[in-house]
């Protein structure tokens, strides 16, 4: 008894660790800019979230980078997360030569740090005419999301059953059909789960938004909250907090409302 009580103490005061600096964030993020004091908030003191953000919606193009980042999200995210179900049907179900190898080719993309890329990718796209353009991060971010994708799709298609794809090849089903009418279908849970993912790592990336583009036309959301965290001292703090907490909605609208499908990936098939 003694022991659960201990634990229970133990785990409060360590979710009250966790939530004072998020009710700082949101205190501080509702007082209203004139009326801030220089000093962290505790106590609500008016209501004036929608007036900072408004400030920081004008003053660095949030607006703009939030439409961008929702393209590069959507898009790279969408593309990546098919081309690592490809890759995943290819390796699990078509039994392809030398499938470890394959394995660990592709998903070597995630162990090498990013860093890595930035100088032959600024030069490579300088070269190619597509720096600071909406193509230019569609791209990079698509081809940084696949390799965590595919080892989400190749160990979900590895718990469906093989009697599925005998079956269906019985009844004259081509490798295409298999993918697109059976596997695609089966996988939905871990597709969704596999686009949660890199939509939250796409939206929330700041070092190719910074490194590849120099404008608000292609800036995404974070490269734009990081100019108006280099105002600080003339927005003031509240501003910035309020546009942070604006910027993190769009992620926890979309886990949560895919909630069940990124739950249901957990639980093999079979």
């Amino acid at each position: 008894m003694a022991g659960r009580i201990i634990r229970y103490l133990v785990l409060g005061a360590l979710a009250v660790l966790w939530l004072i600096p998020l009710y700082l964030l949101v205190v501080n993020a509702f007082t209203p800019s004139a009326e801030y004091s220089g000093q962290p908030t505790w106590v609500p003191n008016g209501f004036g979230f929608f007036d900072n953000l408004s400030i920081a919606w004008t003053s660095s193009g949030l607006g703009a980078g939030v439409l961008n980042s929702l393209v590069y999200a959507t898009v790279s995210a969408g593309a990546a997360v098919l081309a690592a179900a490809a890759a995943g049907f290819a390796v699990v179900v078509m039994r392809t030569r030398f499938r470890t190898l394959w394995f660990w080719v592709i998903y070597m993309g995630t162990l090498l740090p990013l860093q890595i890329f930035l100088i032959p990718l600024f030069r490579g796209y300088v070269a190619l005419d597509i720096y600071d353009t909406h193509l230019g991060l569609i791209l990079i971010y698509a081809a940084i999301c696949v390799p965590f994708a595919f080892f989400i799709m190749r160990n979900f298609l590895t718990t469906l059953p093989k009697e599925v794809s005998e079956a269906a090849q019985l009844d004259g089903a081509g490798w295409w059909r298999l993918f697109t009418r059976i596997h695609l279908p089966l996988s939905k849970s871990a597709l969704f789960a596999a686009f949660i993912f890199q939509f939250t790592w796409v939206w929330n990336d700041l070092l190719f938004g910074i490194t590849l583009t120099a404008t608000p036309t292609a800036r995404p959301v974070m490269a734009a909250l990081a100019e108006v965290s280099n105002g600080f001292s003339s927005l003031g703090p509240p501003v910035v907090l309020a546009a942070a907490i604006a910027v993190s909605l769009p992620t926890i609208v979309l886990f949560l409302a895919c909630q069940r499908f990124f739950v249901s990936s957990l639980r093999p098939l079979g």
